[in-house]
């Protein structure tokens, strides 16, 4: 099994440090998302006392052009301070600080979704729009291999993997285990984790959350994750289809209501977005991966539980739809729906932005209206 040679240097070593008292002193650690759209970058910084609140927390700059997202001879971006977590590696009083990023002349980057989602958000702040994100990702080693799979071939057939338990059948679940206890402990809204159907593959859930803290907590989550594999030596992958074949893709299904859909006779409203969607499929696709649905066109085939990227569809407990209904909520008439469309490495932004534009906010056509 490869991986990384950091992975082999002493943790209990490293702990001795770690546990030296730091004085008054806080370490933040800056995270911002890079010019591809779903790496992630972070570095650190010392303040002089704890900070109560995001306003406490001091600009900063980086050098873009090492991070795809300027050229050399006018390489400084901003790093605007937008959400605030603990931070399970240092512990308290030590902080994650997830960032918004701005050009040399204060304008948003490219890859920077935040400002625009969090706009739309505004909007319609009264009618609650809650999400809740299930994020599958794939544990590989340092050579792209998925962890535990013999390296000259392939394990049994999908079938005993999801939810499963035992050394044959649950592939890593130290990592998730770790990152779970790493998301309570930072503040994240996690809200479950789970064995997924091909080996190696995992799930967690956060939500519900409201407006535009999906998009920080699944984007600090996400770093979680990225930290803790890394002191085990491995890679998690959101790649939609790490594995070609007859293996199931990744994806993050997203779980959208408002304040109408959750009461008595909701399901008129849900029934209302959903018709919505349908008319507005290429626009969504676009929007739920970072390469404008060239990613997702690998993993939404019409197998293994996913819908075809060229068709749109909604049914009641269906796992081949593009939207789902969950069974109790056609019972109840009230609730939620799932769109099964967003791909593991899609920016939570985008897609919790391009459901209000298109639910809430009624846009019509392939652009997003400017507001």
């Amino acid at each position: 099994m490869a991986m990384s040679a950091s992975a082999s240097l002493s943790k209990a070593v490293k702990q001795q440090y770690m546990e030296l008292p730091q004085g008054d002193k806080v370490q933040a650690m800056y995270i911002w998302i890079d010019g591809t759209g779903e790496g992630l970058r972070c570095k650190t910084r010392t303040l002089d006392s704890e900070p109560k609140s995001i306003e406490d927390l001091p600009e900063w700059n980086f050098d873009g052009s090492s991070t795809y997202q300027s050229e050399g001879s006018n390489s400084d971006m901003y790093l605007i301070p937008a959400a605030m977590f603990r931070d399970p590696f240092r512990k308290d009083p030590n902080k994650l600080v997830l960032c918004e990023v701005l050009k040399y002349n204060r304008k948003p980057a490219e890859t920077n979704l935040r400002i625009t989602c969090q706009k739309v958000m505004e909007m319609v702040e009264d009618q609650h729009p809650w999400f809740g994100m299930e994020q599958e990702y794939t544990i590989l080693g340092t050579d792209g291999h998925p962890f535990g799979w013999p390296s000259n071939g392939f394990p049994g057939p999908q079938g005993p993997y999801y939810c499963g338990v035992g050394a044959d059948k649950a592939y890593g679940r130290d990592i998730v285990e770790a990152h779970y206890r790493a998301c309570l402990y930072a503040g994240v809204q996690i809200c479950g984790t789970n064995a997924e159907v091909m080996p190696a593959q995992w799930e967690f859930q956060v939500g519900p959350c409201e407006g535009i803290n999906m998009g920080d907590h699944l984007w600090v989550a996400r770093f979680i994750l990225h930290r803790v594999c890394e002191d085990f030596g491995v890679v998690a992958s959101f790649d939609p289809k790490p594995i070609p074949g007859n293996w199931n893709g990744a994806g993050c299904h997203t779980n959208f209501s408002t304040k109408e859909m959750r009461e008595d006779g909701g399901l008129k409203a849900i029934e209302d977005s959903i018709e919505k969607l349908g008319k507005r499929h290429s626009y969504h696709i676009r929007a739920y991966d970072p390469k404008g649905g060239l990613d997702n066109a690998r993993r939404l085939t019409g197998h293994h539980e996913t819908s075809n990227i060229n068709e749109f569809s909604a049914g009641v407990a269906n796992r081949g739809a593009s939207i789902r209904i969950p069974r109790n909520v056609g019972q109840e008439k009230k609730g939620y729906f799932e769109d099964r469309r967003p791909s593991a490495n899609c920016d939570p932004y985008g897609v919790t932005e391009a459901l209000i534009r298109t639910c809430l906010l009624s846009e019509e056509g392939d652009e997003p209206a400017d507001y």
